[in-house]
């Protein structure tokens, strides 16, 4: 029998396929701006961050104020990439039907992007009644307020539950919140979560199994 009686689930980079995506019109948008940036050092820089963080860090970049319009801009471009491009992450459907545990989603993203990239993907029918966003109480990763709120919510201790995270701010978050805390690899190509997870999967279909698993 696992040791856990909840999982909490990241969404970007663990439920949906997303972060290349949405750091791509990140990329594209920044570098309209002058910020220089690539795939590869965005995702290093932005995964798991909030809108404002990524803002201010593109402002750093450039040395001056984005446009008010920045974000609008982003939301705009990013949501036609998803209806797109977004697909579900390999194997989670079938973990989500075998997963004999309630669980939820939280997630620094907007609901209504969590809804669009879970309905997209086929996977919102899963989650109904159990998103958590970090807009809701106006508090980011790594601050752990949206675990502890998305525990209490389904009725569990952070002690109780397991957090599925796929970036160094998220697993900072789950453990300052007192969470375990599986880091998702397969996309982890900074190797930011090597060593500091409670441990580390890159296949999600031993998710299951790891959780059976866990004493």
């Amino acid at each position: 029998m696992s040791k856990y009686k909840c999982v909490i689930f990241d969404c970007d980079g663990v439920l949906v396929d997303s972060e290349a995506l949405s750091n791509g019109v990140l990329v594209e948008l920044g570098n309209h701006y002058g910020a220089k940036l690539d795939l590869s050092s965005a995702i290093k820089m932005f995964k798991g961050c909030s809108m404002n963080a990524c803002i201010e860090k593109i402002e750093t970049l450039i040395n001056k104020p984005l446009p008010e319009d920045f974000e609008s801009q982003y939301r705009a471009l990013s949501m036609e990439a998803f209806k797109k491009y977004i697909k579900p992450i390999e194997g989670i459907k079938e973990v989500l039907d075998q997963l004999d545990l309630p669980f939820c989603v939280a997630s620094s993203a907007l609901e209504a992007k969590m809804r669009l990239n879970l309905e997209l993907t086929g996977l919102l029918d899963k989650f109904e009644g159990r998103l958590f966003s970090c807009y809701t109480i106006q508090k980011w990763k790594p601050d752990p307020a949206i675990f502890l709120w998305a525990a209490e919510s389904m009725g569990f201790k952070p002690e109780e539950c397991l957090v599925v995270e796929d970036s160094y701010s998220g697993v900072t978050a789950a453990k300052a919140g007192g969470f375990d805390v599986f880091g998702y690899t397969a996309d982890d190509i900074h190797h930011q979560l090597k060593g500091y997870a409670t441990l580390e999967f890159d296949n999600m279909n031993q998710l299951i199994s790891l959780i059976k698993q866990a004493k």
